[in-house]
């Protein structure tokens, strides 16, 4: 991917969009407009509203079907194992939400109250938010563009009471796109710990996970480690492992010696993983002893994890990272009138009251 223009000033200069360098840049309009330079006030009221929350991880993944969604619900309930942990899991995959599928809250609906929406609880110590409780049913799709994908990403962080919480665990859909910006952006002033990248061992998932990987070092946002699922499947029967995805250019291993980041661990296949996700049970629960649990408690508690979470988060700086983001989203959407709103980082997207019903708030 290209990088900004050779002296590019800035979003927030006064030669933004004006200057020699900006000849040829997607942004130039843009920068020109003075839109970029001006803050979204709701930076710094979603910084206000995670005061209360110590850690902050996103699960991510360039790749679909790689198993984001059964990552973060096993790695929320095994955080929350610990009963005087607050685990919280944000699931912002606005178009495939299936984290209330996989928690066994199918049904369930958000009730609002003077603090807030008040998450879904599966146990005391874990609470749940996801456009799935907003739906009238599990089936309906939900048809947005851009910005009013923003604005239900802002709604969460910003409007969701999660009280006093550990571990804020945010899964995401697959890509760099509209989510995965508007969550660093809207972050970028209270603090993100970093990035759990999932990734299955064949060449066509990691193509994808490097650019996952690329836009993590775009947007400066530090990966704590990849994990590669469906790594293997061990028969319960004899024991064997057998390759159903072959590593056919190394696997995450060769890729994370490349690339000089972390492997966190593999996750083996297993049938009951699908079985508890499909049933909304823990898979911990539903098999103790399984080769999967012990690569996920491995996991879990691996030194990389723990050393992250127990030294400085990563803290945003807005004014840093607009430009870095205004340049990604240039490249990585086309440029319409729908992506100028997203382009321009502010608070022009329709806030969600409902879905299907968005209001102009503050115009």
């Amino acid at each position: 991917m290209e990088e900004a223009p050779h002296g590019c000033p800035g979003a927030d200069s006064a030669q933004a969009g004006r200057g020699a360098s900006c000849q040829g840049c997607p942004n130039q309009r843009l920068c020109a407009s003075g839109a970029g330079a001006a803050p979204d006030p709701a930076v710094e009221e979603i910084k206000e509203k995670m005061k209360t929350v110590k850690h902050r991880i996103l699960v991510l993944s360039g790749k679909g079907g790689v198993g984001k969604s059964t990552f973060s619900a096993h790695l929320a309930h095994g955080l929350a194992e610990d009963g005087d942990t607050q685990v919280a899991l944000l699931d912002i995959d606005i178009c495939g939400p299936s984290i209330p599928k996989i928690m066994g809250l199918e049904g369930e609906q958000v009730h609002q109250s003077g603090s807030g929406w008040s998450p879904v609880y599966v146990e005391d110590n874990l609470g749940v938010m996801s456009v799935g409780f907003l739906l009238s049913s599990p089936d309906d799709a939900v048809i947005w563009r851009g910005p009013k994908k923003n604005g239900m990403i802002k709604q969460f962080l910003r409007d969701v009471d999660w009280g006093d919480v550990d571990y804020l665990i945010v899964d995401t859909p697959p890509g760099t796109s509209d989510e995965h910006l508007s969550v660093v952006q809207y972050l970028a002033a209270a603090h993100i710990d970093g990035a759990v990248i999932l990734t299955t061992p064949q060449e066509v998932a990691l193509q994808d996970v490097r650019k996952e990987i690329s836009f993590c070092h775009k947007v400066k946002l530090p990966i704590i480690g990849v994990v590669e699922n469906m790594s293997g499947f061990i028969c319960p029967k004899c024991k064997k492992e057998s390759q159903i995805f072959p590593p056919t250019t190394g696997g995450a291993e060769a890729m994370c010696q490349d690339l000089k980041i972390p492997l966190l661990g593999r996750v083996p296949l297993d049938p009951l993983i699908g079985k508890s996700c499909d049933k909304g049970q823990s898979f911990f629960v539903e098999a103790p002893d399984s080769p999967a649990t012990a690569a996920y408690r491995s996991i879990i508690h691996s030194e990389c994890l723990r050393r992250l979470l127990a030294g400085s988060p990563w803290r945003g700086d807005v004014g840093r990272n607009r430009r870095a983001i205004t340049w990604l989203l240039g490249r990585l959407l086309p440029m319409c009138p729908c992506c100028e709103l997203i382009l321009s980082l502010r608070n022009r997207e329709g806030e969600v009251d409902s879905v299907g019903d968005t209001s102009r708030k503050g115009q």
